[in-house]
């Protein structure tokens, strides 16, 4: 982003190559066909503003629908991101696995998460080759620094997806569970619903960890 006419006019730029477009629809499609193995409906939608952005968001939707041409098991429609933000707002069941550019992915990614539980729970990840970064959704959440209210859900849900990325899948599932009966006992943080601190929910968590260790 930059500023011309004596700060006057704000110009942001936008860049979409053919390379990172196709391998982000080649992962969503890996993704989608691995769900399809598991009894999900192996289902990818693309989603963009090619009828406005005629030149980026073109480009990425016309490499999506030649990668998506290797995949002749899979099932994939296309969205433009206004209408999908309505319906995965209104009936999120209708999605499977999403793919779309950054900026449409950060704040569809914000409206999904509130159909399982919110912002407190949702994980992201960022994997490159080799590489990845996991981070909670909600980022760093300075507006509850220091009160012992954070929900730590989401953080520890980077945890699993970590665990899962370097094939440590025994201990990524231990996590799971154990954060699925604290969570089932109602031993919850105030976003969640419950009473609990931030130390409340990660030591009951650890207790149902130290049978295991």
């Amino acid at each position: 982003e930059r500023l011309e006419d004596d700060g006057n006019t704000a110009i942001a730029e936008r860049v979409i190559t053919r390379a990172a477009s196709a391998r982000i629809v080649r992962a969503a499609c890996e993704l989608a066909r691995t769900r399809q193995a598991a009894g999900h409906p192996g289902k990818v939608t693309i989603v963009h503003k090619a009828n406005v952005l005629r030149v980026s968001d073109g480009l990425f939707r016309t490499v999506a629908l030649e990668v998506a041409a290797d995949f002749p098991e899979l099932t994939f429609e296309e969205r433009l991101v206004d209408v999908a933000a309505m319906q995965l707002a209104a009936q999120p069941q209708r999605f499977d696995v999403i793919v779309t550019t950054n900026l449409f992915g950060d704040i569809l990614s914000d409206i999904a998460c509130i159909h399982g539980g919110g912002l407190g729970v949702a994980a992201s990840s960022n994997l490159g080759h080799g590489r990845a970064l996991f981070e909670p959704v909600h980022g760093a959440a300075p507006d509850i620094a220091g009160r012992g209210i954070a929900n730590p859900t989401a953080a520890l849900n980077c945890v699993v997806m970590l665990l899962e990325w370097i094939e440590r899948t025994q201990a990524a599932e231990q996590l799971r569970r154990a954060m699925d009966a604290v969570a089932a006992a109602g031993i919850r943080t105030p976003d969640a619903g419950g009473d609990a601190t931030t130390r409340e929910v990660a030591d009951a968590i650890l207790e149902h960890l130290a049978p295991q260790a």
